[in-house]
């Protein structure tokens, strides 16, 4: 359950078309990760992908636009929690294939000794993070093949325990994720899971679909994703908000990604161009 891409970055990809040895995958059906990788230039993806991205687009002409402004917040956000907030480790579930910045990449800007573990249940995607997410040498990535429906074997993971000190604050990063789990209360209860045993001071980020700024375009877009064999929801503000029970949701609340600590280029950007609501909260 992912939705980031592998853009092109100068050459850092793996190889276009490249796919891991041993690996079953179906190349036939599109895959969430890589339409959101074709859309924004990458090149791990594949003819199912491509006319995937193509039906979406068409109902939805703002979505690479949306997509972008979505990585925008990601990097905005992974600084203001790193900058501002203190935190120095983060579980990142629903990696997807990676891109520039990376998360690690801006935490670690910021701290160099700053710990990620990123988690993802798509082999690719952690064929390409083993290869290209790269700590710097005071911090330290972790890679876990876990699906964000288990929280349990993420949080009993050997991976999170020896890369963490569960006695500090944790950010858990659901990026671009929810959307493709489309009942709430299996939401929620993950979500409760996950915060539960992490201690005060920790913090909640989310993205997820909404159909509020343009409501017409992100129905019609819906539900070409749901034809196509993957499942997505549009939430409302109230919904989200809902989300981040127990917590204490931060300024400036949960609004378009793109109004969230904007910089210039967001800040340009129409709210009928964006269909992803975004906030962080902390743990009490």
């Amino acid at each position: 359950m992912t939705d980031r891409d592998d853009a092109d970055r100068g050459g850092t990809s793996l190889a276009p078309g490249w796919t891991p040895p041993n690996v079953n995958l179906k190349t036939d059906v599109p895959h969430s990760a890589r339409v959101y990788d074709y859309i924004l230039g990458g090149k791990d993806n594949f003819p199912a992908d491509r006319a995937a991205a193509g039906d979406f687009t068409r109902s939805m002409p703002n979505l690479p636009t949306s997509m972008r402004a979505n990585r925008n917040f990601m990097a905005r956000m992974a600084h203001v929690v790193a900058a501002e907030h203190g935190i120095r480790q983060f579980l990142d579930i629903g990696t997807g294939l990676p891109t520039e910045p990376n998360l690690h990449e801006v935490v670690q800007n910021v701290a160099p000794d700053a710990r990620i573990v990123y988690v993802d249940n798509d082999p690719i995607v952690l064929v390409h993070a083993r290869a290209l997410l790269t700590s710097t040498p005071e911090g330290r990535t972790a890679y876990l093949d876990a699906d964000f429906t288990d929280p349990r074997s993420i949080l009993k993971s050997e991976q999170l325990a020896s890369t963490f000190d569960l006695d500090q604050p944790v950010a858990v990063s659901l990026i671009a994720i929810l959307q493709f789990v489309p009942d709430d209360a299996i939401v929620q209860d993950v979500i409760d899971q996950l915060m539960a045993p992490l201690p005060a001071g920790s913090l909640l980020a989310l993205s997820t679909v909404t159909a509020d700024s343009a409501p017409e375009e992100v129905t019609a877009g819906v539900a070409a994703y749901s034809a196509s064999g993957i499942p997505m929801v549009a939430r409302d503000r109230s919904t989200v908000e809902g989300f981040f029970r127990g917590l204490e949701i931060l300024d400036p609340g949960v609004v378009l990604v793109h109004r969230w600590h904007p910089d210039e280029e967001s800040a340009a950007l129409a709210d009928t161009q964006v269909y992803m609501y975004g906030a962080i909260a902390r743990k009490p």
